[in-house]
């Protein structure tokens, strides 16, 4: 995606580095995850109990099995551990905002995992080394 800026609402950091390296299923869950993210947002500033603000946890869930997919679980609980630990908490950290009815919070947790999501898309697939000679 030579010079095309693409920007999510929640995951912006995700969808460029998704798009970037051609993960076409993380790519789909994001969408899928940035959906969910809007309706939540929406009922969570509205402070409604709807059935949006409940559905984000289980789009969490399919964005990091599919950035698990894309990166190898080996790479995913071994040399990427951490950057899985730290997916799993923003992620922690997002469905106790949406919990606990916390628009601020929410946003705030939004950021961490998107920064998390995107290191792991990036960290995660690194070029072909050539053999030392």
């Amino acid at each position: 995606m030579n010079g095309v800026r693409i920007a999510g609402t929640f995951l912006p950091l995700t969808t460029q580095a998704a798009a970037n390296a051609r993960a076409s299923l993380v790519l789909r869950r994001v969408r899928e995850t940035e959906a969910a993210a809007g309706a939540c947002w929406t009922a969570l500033l509205a402070g409604c109990d709807s059935a949006g603000r409940w559905g984000l946890d289980s789009r969490l869930r399919q964005l990091s099995e599919a950035t698990s997919v894309y990166v190898g679980t080996k790479w995913w609980f071994a040399e990427g551990s951490a950057h899985r630990r730290r997916v799993a908490r923003a992620q922690a950290d997002i469905e106790d905002a949406v919990a606990d009815g916390d628009g601020q919070e929410f946003a705030r947790a939004f950021v961490g995992y998107d920064h998390a999501m995107a290191s792991a898309v990036v960290c995660g697939k690194r070029p072909a080394r050539s053999p030392a000679l």
